[in-house]
C-alpha cells in the first residue's frame, strides 16, 4: 500500500504545484458560493419579481424557499456526482458540476417575471435552482478531496482550510457587487432590472474558473487507484449499503457536519437576513457589516485548518458546537439592541402581547397566497404585527374571547370580523391598522433602524463572534471528512452527509427559522433551530466520532 509520502505528484516543482492546486480549486469554490449566495443576498428583488400575489411577508418566505429549493437537491447531486468522481475522477466530475451551476445562475438575469409570463417564472426559477443544486451536490466533494489527496502528511487541514474560506469569500464578492449596485443606483432601478447585473456578470466569473481549472491534472490517489485496478466499480453500494460505512456516514452527518451546518449559517446569510428583516436595517447596510465581519474573520479558517493538524479536529469542532448553544440567544438580542436600540429599547420598555384564544389563531403562513388572515380578530392581529415586523408575545385566553393586543399599559380591542362582508371587514382591518400603528409609534417602535444610530463596531464584533464558531467547525472540516472515509468511496461517502447537512440541516436554516418567526411572534423563536441541533451534534460528535488527523488517507 502507498503512504502519504507518496501521495504527491510526481515530478515538477512541488511548491507550484500545491499553490496550483490550491489556488484552482479554491477559486472555483469561491464563483460557487457567489452563485450560490446571489439568491440569498436577492431574496427581496426575487420576492418581488418572481412571487407576486401573496403578502409581504409570505412572498419572502417564498423566496427563500427557492433559495432553499437548490440546498433540497444536493444530498441527489452527492449520490450522482459523488459515484461519478469515484468511478471516473475527481478533475473530471467538478468541471462538469462547475459548468452546470454557472449556467444556470447566468440564467436567472434573463429570466423573465411574473408579470410577463406569469406562474412560469417561478416555476423556471425553481428548475434552475434545482439544477443548481444537483451541481453543487458534486463539487465540494471534489474538491476537498482533490486537495487532500495532494497534501502532504500533516498538512491537510492547512491545505483543506482555503477551500472553507472560500464561501466566505464568495459571500464577500456577491455582496460587494450587490451593495456596489446599490449604491449607484436609485432603488427604483435597482428593483426594476440592477439586481439582475450580479447573475449575467457571473458568465465571467464562470469563464476564468474553468480555465483555471482545466490546467490541473487528476488526483494522484486516484491515479494510483485506477493504475491498480482498485477503483470500486458501485461506490454507493460499499459506501451506504455496508453497515461498516455507513456508520461512519451517519456518525460524520449528526457528530460533524449538522452543527457546522448550522453554525455556517448562523455566521452569514441568517444575520444578513435577521437584520434586514427583524432588526430593519436597510439592505445596504446590513450588507456591509456582515460582509466585513466575514472579511476579518477569514484567516482563522486557515489557522483553526492548521491547529487541528496538531491538536486534532474533534476538540476544535466540539468546543465550537458547545459554545454556540449557550452563546447565540444572548448574541443575537445584544445584535438587535446594537443594530436597531430604538426597537430594542421599545421591545423591553412597552412589550406587545396578544390576548387571544389559541384555537382561533392561524399559522402566519400562506404558500399559495390565498389566506387573507382576515377571518378571526386574532387573525387580525398577528397578521399585521407579522408583516410590520414586531415582536410580540402569546397570551391565552377563554375560547370566544375577542383578540386585543396590549402595547405596554394600552391595550387595542381588535374588532370581530365574524359575520362582516368583504368590504366591510377590509374596512375593519385598515382601521385596526391605523389604530396598532399609532399606538406602536407612541411606544416608540421604529419603522426602521435610524442609520446613525446603529453600533456599526458593535454589531461587526458580534458577527465576528458568530464567524470564529463558523470557522472553527469548517476549517477543520474537510480534512476530517477526507481521513474519515476509504479512498475508493471517499468522493461518495463524504458527498452525501455534508449536503445532507448542508442541503437540508443548515439550507432551510433561513426558511424554518422565519417561518417560526412568523408563526410565534418572537424575533429570537428561529434560533432553537440552531441550538437544538448544535447540541445534537455537541453529544454525538463527543461520544462517536473518531479523531482522524493522523490517519493515512490512501488506506
Amino acid at each position: 500500500m502507498a503512504t502519504d509520502a507518496e501521495a504527491l505528484p510526481a515530478g515538477g516543482d512541488k511548491k507550484q504545484n500545491e499553490a496550483l492546486v490550491i489556488t484552482a480549486s479554491s477559486l472555483g469554490t469561491v464563483f460557487e458560493w457567489y452563485d450560490f449566495y446571489l439568491y440569498g443576498l436577492l431574496a427581496t428583488a426575487l420576492s418581488h419579481h418572481f412571487f407576486a400575489g401573496v403578502n409581504e411577508t409570505t412572498g419572502f418566505i417564498l423566496a427563500l424557499m427557492a433559495f432553499a429549493a437548490g440546498f433540497a437537491v444536493r444530498p441527489f447531486g452527492a449520490l450522482v456526482f459523488g459515484r461519478v468522481g469515484d468511478i471516473v475522477g475527481r478533475k473530471n466530475t467538478f468541471l462538469v458540476t462547475m459548468a452546470i451551476m454557472g449556467l444556470s445562475t447566468f440564467a436567472v438575469g434573463f429570466l423573465p417575471g411574473y408579470d410577463t409570463i406569469g406562474i412560469a417564472a417561478p416555476i423556471i426559477l425553481m428548475v434552475l435552482r434545482l439544477l443548481q443544486g444537483l451541481a453543487i451536490g458534486g463539487e465540494y466533494g471534489g474538491a476537498a478531496v482533490y486537495i487532500a489527496e495532494h497534501a502532504p502528511p500533516g498538512k491537510r487541514g492547512f491545505y483543506t482550510s482555503f477551500i472553507q474560506t472560500t464561501a466566505m469569500l464568495g459571500l464577500i464578492l456577491a455582496s460587494s457587487f450587490v451593495v456596489g449596485l446599490r449604491t449607484f443606483m436609485d432603488a427604483e432601478t435597482f428593483n426594476a432590472w440592477g439586481w439582475r447585473l450580479p447573475f449575467i456578470f457571473s458568465i465571467l466569473l464562470l469563464g476564468v474558473t474553468l480555465w483555471i481549472r482545466l490546467q490541473l491534472e487528476e488526483s494522484p490517489v486516484f491515479q494510483r487507484m485506477k493504475a491498480a485496478g482498485a477503483t470500486s466499480k458501485a461506490p454507493l453500494k460499499e459506501a451506504f449499503g455496508e453497515w461498516r460505512n455507513l456508520k461512519l456516514v451517519l456518525i460524520a452527518l449528526f457528530g460533524a457536519v449538522a452543527g457546522q451546518a448550522v453554525i455556517g449559517f448562523a455566521a452569514h446569510l441568517y444575520p444578513l437576513f435577521y437584520l434586514e428583516r427583524v432588526a430593519k436595517v436597510d439592505g445596504a447596510t446590513a450588507n456591509f457589516l456582515v460582509a466585513t465581519a466575514l472579511l476579518l474573520i477569514i484567516p482563522s479558517f486557515v489557522f483553526f485548518g492548521w491547529l487541528s493538524d496538531r491538536i486534532g479536529r474533534k476538540p476544535i469542532m466540539m468546543t465550537a458546537c458547545v459554545i454556540a448553544v449557550f452563546v447565540y440567544f444572548p448574541a443575537y438580542k445584544a445584535l438587535v439592541a446594537a443594530a436597531n436600540p430604538a426597537m430594542a429599547a421599545a421591545v423591553e420598555r412597552a412589550p406587545v402581547r396578544v390576548i387571544a384564544h389559541g384555537g382561533e389563531c392561524s399559522f402566519q403562513f400562506d404558500p399559495i397566497g390565498k389566506n387573507t388572515f382576515d377571518r378571526t380578530s386574532c387573525d387580525i392581529a398577528k397578521s399585521y404585527l407579522a408583516k410590520n415586523g414586531v415582536n410580540y408575545a402569546n397570551v391565552e385566553a377563554p375560547a370566544g374571547t375577542t383578540a386585543s393586543v396590549r402595547i405596554g399599559e394600552r391595550t387595542i380591542a381588535v374588532p370581530d370580523p365574524a359575520g362582516l362582508d368583504d368590504a366591510a371587514r377590509g374596512a375593519v382591518v385598515v382601521a385596526f391598522g391605523a389604530e396598532a400603528k399609532a399606538a406602536l409609534d407612541a411606544a416608540g417602535y421604529p419603522d426602521k433602524a435610524d442609520p446613525a444610530a446603529v453600533n456599526k463596531l458593535k454589531v461587526i464584533g458580534i458577527l465576528c463572534i458568530f464567524g470564529i464558531l463558523a470557522t472553527m467547525v469548517y476549517g477543520p472540516l474537510a480534512a476530517l471528512l477526507v481521513e474519515l472515509f476509504p479512498a475508493r468511496i471517499r468522493y461518495s461517502s463524504l458527498s452525501l452527509p455534508y449536503h445532507i447537512g448542508n442541503g437540508w440541516i443548515g439550507g432551510f436554516m433561513p426558511t424554518i427559522g422565519f417561518a417560526m418567526v412568523a408563526a410565534t411572534g418572537n424575533i429570537y423563536q428561529g434560533l432553537w433551530y440552531a441550538v437544538v441541533i448544535a447540541a445534537i451534534t455537541a453529544v454525538v460528535g463527543i461520544l462517536f466520532l473518531p479523531e482522524t488527523y493522523k490517519r493515512d488517507i490512501e488506506a
